[in-house]
């Protein structure tokens, strides 16, 4: 066998995404790029900040002219003390608890974090529950560490099903990982849900012994189109852990710069922090790119222009609307989560409707519209559109939308 087991079992589900953009890509070779509408892959389009090309070239001009030594070299495995400082104050605000720069690690984006994280905390067999829908490639970032993703379903609105995860709890759990805001429905958990999330593992950790830690993905805190923003997970609940990147909030995703950041006073958390520093080192990332942890150092207070998403958001609903198709209403990162519509002259209403997400998806590709089957991320009878793309273009798909849904029998 050329390769692993694991690995060809999880390349089916986890490069879905993937492989929806790559035939995006062949179609916009075929028909050109403004004739293909591709919502397939959450790839932010907005250049970053003005801030942080004025901080990359000012970087790049002091050490061309020698004013900076040592600064491309290795540095401690958890980054600069300097931009740890800089960070720890970022997520105090954020997080609402007081952190310093020992609780912050730098990362290789939040999927280098996570699997940090992961490497840190699990040993074989060890359980991590995930609501669903999920991104698919938290399987593998705990198999990765011979822990088992253990799912639940998520609630009809997309929030957290707390009794399914009650129930879900066992002395082999090691920790509940969520995304909010999430990928793929655009869902944020409320503050009084995060509350509740906290008492069920309170309760368990008494009666266990052993108290899971809560840990958060939140590359998309900052896209947020509700008031109040994003609720903090670290003030939530003592055992908690936040990874994060900078791939959406400054649109870098190809420069692979994040962090984790450890709730003050977590359980054994000398050891923790010391396993998190170790795991860095030897899954081989030895560090987070050294330029990119002094420039996002210095943009704690920037971010990317949410208005711009926010009114993609509502042009790809309007044309949702007119075509017919269900969708939950996002608060937050760049995705519609569109239910799979009944298809013409069905007499069953909508909202029972399981409908055949592949089917749909490729029904649409006929027509030059690429998403992402739901079941890609464990949800069958869905399908993901990322709006990280031109306005015009999403406006442009309205009439694609119109003629798909007129032959969808």
């Amino acid at each position: 066998m050329p390769i692993s087991r694991s690995v060809k079992d999880a390349l089916g589900s986890s490069s879905m995404i993937r492989k929806m953009f790559e035939e995006g890509n062949l179609l916009k070779k075929q028909h050109g790029a403004d004739k293909v509408f591709d919502f397939s892959i959450g790839n932010p389009d907005i250049e970053p900040p003005d801030a942080f090309h004025r901080v990359l070239l000012r970087f790049a001009q002091e050490d061309a002219a020698g004013l900076t030594k040592g600064v491309h070299g290795y540095m401690p495995n958890p980054g600069f003390p300097a931009v740890r400082d800089a960070l720890a104050k970022k997520a105090s605000r954020e997080q609402g608890v007081t952190l310093d720069g020992s609780h912050i690690i730098m990362t290789v984006g939040a999927a280098g974090g996570l699997n940090v994280v992961f490497k840190t905390i699990l040993n074989p067999a060890d359980e991590v529950i995930v609501p669903r829908p999920y991104f698919m490639e938290y399987k593998s970032y705990v198999g990765n560490h011979e822990g088992i993703l253990r799912e639940v379903d998520s609630l009809p609105d997309f929030n957290l099903d707390l009794d399914a995860i009650s129930k879900a709890l066992s002395e082999k759990t090691a920790a509940v990982l969520i995304n909010s805001p999430h990928n793929p429905t655009g869902r944020i958990y409320p503050a009084a849900t995060l509350r509740a999330l906290a008492e069920i593992l309170e309760a368990h950790g008494k009666k266990t012994g052993r108290y899971p830690f809560l840990v958060a993905d939140e590359p998309y805190r900052e896209i947020v189109y509700i008031s109040g923003g994003t609720p903090p997970v670290l003030a939530a609940y003592r055992h908690s852990i936040s990874v994060t990147s900078y791939s959406k909030s400054l649109s870098l995703p190809g420069e692979r710069i994040g962090y984790i950041a450890v709730n003050p006073g977590i359980q054994d958390e000398e050891d923790l922090l010391s396993g998190l520093i170790y795991a860095t080192r030897v899954l081989g990332y030895v560090n987070a790119p050294a330029l990119m942890q002094r420039i996002v150092a210095e943009l704690t207070e920037e971010s990317v222009d949410v208005g711009v998403y926010a009114r993609r958001r509502d042009a790809f609903k309007t044309v949702l609307d007119k075509a017919g198709i269900p969708y939950a209403n996002p608060e937050g990162a760049f995705y519609l989560f569109a239910k799979v519509p009944p298809k013409k002259g069905g007499s069953t209403a909508v909202t029972d409707i399981v409908g055949d997400d592949g089917a749909f998806v490729n029904h649409l590709k006929q027509y030059l519209i690429l998403g992402v089957p739901g079941s890609g991320f464990g949800k069958p009878g869905w399908l993901r559109f990322a709006y990280c793309v031109d306005e015009t273009l999403i406006r442009a798909s309205g009439e694609a939308f119109k003629k798909a849904m007129e032959t969808w029998v």
